[in-house]
């Protein structure tokens, strides 16, 4: 029997201890013989309020130390069924984010061709772009889950192109989106006019505002999703100030009003079952999470990620009714 990666133990070191690596686990210097590969992408060049997501992939790291193999709600065992390991940071160019963009393209190509599914800790919300890149170059263009209080798809940001606010219509520009199976969640605040989320419904784009997920449970509308996407290649982003900031303030851009952690774990794991590529979380910014709760939360969303990859077993669950 192959022999898999694990999660290092806390009753072998304590939780304070060991490497610090997601999860504890074994690093390697490339995707190389994986399935699964964890990656960091610390930047925040392309930020437009408070910086510090740069810190955000050490810190999510850090905070994943009280994770546990073995997912009690899903019945998922990931490390039992994938070969996964932490593969490092992107070495962006602090210095030019325009030059950043393509490194992380280049770099997930490199990824990509080893056959490894890339999870990945941000940074800003920039670098989803130049990885979209890379993944329509493997599987083509892909069906989108995006969770996020923005809508992200500005034409420009101080007349520049390349910014957080700006991935996904730099993503539609490139082709690299399947435009019915797009899928925008959480989206609220206020905006300088009803384009700011209108030009994503005009392109055929599922527009979901926080408002309509008040006070209600997300399955159905996973449902839903399943249903549109079916076995397309799809993309799943998670950007944490999609939840409302009593439980996530740390991040550069708060928005009042927003998802609640339930309902974050029912949009992740309503994602098992479709075809992932890949996944991000971004916008983790630690100079605005003295607790660490939000680098916690974020750690957890990330490895419901990986709970929910092809190749992960969910055994039938049958939970009293009360």
């Amino acid at each position: 029997m192959a022999k898999f990666n694990q999660p290092l133990g806390g009753n072998e070191m304590p939780r304070f201890g060991g490497p610090a690596t997601f999860m504890r686990l074994p690093t390697q210097p490339d995707a190389g013989g994986l399935d699964v590969a964890f990656i960091g992408i610390p930047m925040d060049h392309g930020t437009s309020n408070r910086s510090g997501t740069r810190l955000g992939p050490r810190q999510i790291r850090d905070e994943s130390r009280m994770l546990r193999p073995y997912n009690m709600a899903t019945g998922a065992a990931p490390f039992d069924h994938l070969q996964v390991a932490d593969i490092g940071d992107v070495p962006i160019n602090t210095f030019d984010l325009k030059k950043t963009v393509d490194i992380i393209t280049d770099y997930y190509d490199g990824i990509l061709a080893q056959g490894a599914i890339p999870l990945t800790m941000g940074g800003d919300h920039t670098l989803t772009w130049p990885i979209l890149r890379a993944i329509r170059k493997k599987h083509g263009p892909v069906a989108l889950i995006h969770i996020d209080a923005h809508a992200d798809i500005n034409d420009t940001m101080f007349g520049e192109k390349v910014a957080h606010g700006c991935p996904f219509r730099r993503a539609w520009e490139d082709g690299c989106l399947i435009n019915d199976k797009v899928f925008q969640i959480g989206l609220r605040g206020t905006g300088y006019a009803a384009e700011d989320f209108n030009w994503a419904r005009d392109k055929g784009w599922t527009v979901v505002q926080a408002e309509a997920c008040w006070h209600r449970s997300l399955v159905p509308l996973l449902d839903k999703v399943r249903r549109v996407i079916g076995d397309a290649p799809v993309y799943l982003t998670y950007d944490i100030d999609s939840l409302d900031p009593a439980f996530a303030p740390g991040t550069g851009t708060v928005e009042p009003g927003g998802l609640s952690t339930w309902q974050a774990f029912e949009i992740i794991r309503g994602a098992a079952g479709l075809n992932l590529v890949g996944g991000d979380l971004v916008e983790v910014s630690p100079p605005y999470d003295p607790s660490g709760n939000t680098a916690l939360i974020g750690a957890n969303l990330l490895y419901e990620m990986l709970c929910a990859l092809p190749g992960v077993p969910r055994p039938d669950r049958v939970d009293p009714v009360f």
